[in-house]
């Protein structure tokens, strides 16, 4: 099976879940550090919407620019969707999909679902 991760180097969740993803046998894993290799638009709304998250669900808040961007309270997806492809941080992480469908792996245990 192959498996892609979003992933931030510095996140212990987004560790601890590329850790699963490696231990788990015949997973084949792709790493994309998305701070380095930012997310396109047309990406982020497939992965969303295979994942059944709003783009408001994905928005980190936590050390990013979201309030700043007055992200915080906001329902427009569209907006949202645009500060993210602009800004990867703006995105919670960490993000895996297999052929098996695609979760917003917080907590990491949430990557069994799609394994």
């Amino acid at each position: 099976m192959k498996a892609t991760i979003w992933h931030n180097p510095k996140c212990g969740t987004s560790r601890k879940t590329l850790a699963a993803l490696e231990e788990a046998p015949g997973v084949d894993v792709t790493v994309i550090e998305y701070l380095k290799t930012p997310f396109a638009r047309e990406k982020l709304v497939q992965l969303f919407s295979d994942a059944g998250l709003s783009p408001r669900d994905a928005l980190r808040t936590r050390g990013s620019r979201a309030e700043e961007l007055g992200l915080i309270d906001s329902d427009d997806g569209e907006t949202i969707l645009d500060e993210m492809a602009k800004d990867a941080m703006l995105v919670e992480r960490p993000i895996v999909e297999t052929d098996k469908g695609v979760r917003l792996c917080r907590p990491q245990d949430r990557v069994g679902e799609i394994l």
